[in-house]
């Protein structure tokens, strides 16, 4: 029992490592981190019942793990061949395009929950009330924008080799 518990308990953190991974080493990880903080903050503006919140978790959760599927199905195709081939392409492409597809679908889900123009307006209206709010705002986004686009290699602590 105590080895099989032990493998357990190893199992969520190898889990907790490939996650890391793709947030370290997938620029799309990140942006949809930030969408899903953005959306989830937004949220609380919304008088959302039960079911509703849960389709909002579902699709940022699906679009999350089509994500990390991709990526896994690119390190394995890497893992076979640099070279080019079809089938490598294809299923290259076909996981992006699930990725895609619970991406538009996550849109969709978004403007049918959030499209509330007396919402948005008063969503605005608390930003721009007080400066401190608008300039947090602002700094949380610079830093968002900051997350996504920093290069991969510095997340992951590589050196650009001189003359590379």
């Amino acid at each position: 029992m105590g080895q099989s518990f032990v493998a357990f308990l190893k199992s969520f953190v190898y889990a907790l490592r490939g996650i890391g991974h793709c947030i370290v080493h997938e620029r799309n990880m990140r942006f949809h981190l930030v969408a899903a903080g953005y959306t989830l903050y937004f949220s609380r503006f919304y008088d959302f019942d039960r079911g509703e919140f849960l389709l909002l978790l579902g699709v940022i959760v699906l679009v999350m793990v089509c994500e990390a599927v991709n990526t896994s199905v690119e390190a394995t195709v890497n893992l076979y061949t640099r070279e080019y081939r079809e089938n490598a392409r294809i299923a290259k492409d076909a996981a992006a395009g699930a990725v895609l597809l619970s991406a538009i679908f996550a849109v969709a889900v978004g403007v049918l929950l959030f499209w509330e123009p007396t919402v948005i307006a008063g969503i605005w209206e608390y930003f721009i009330a007080t400066p401190l709010r608008w300039a947090v705002f602002l700094a949380v986004f610079a830093a968002a924008v900051i997350f996504v686009f920093l290069p991969n290699r510095i997340y992951s602590g590589e050196r650009r080799k001189k003359g590379v």
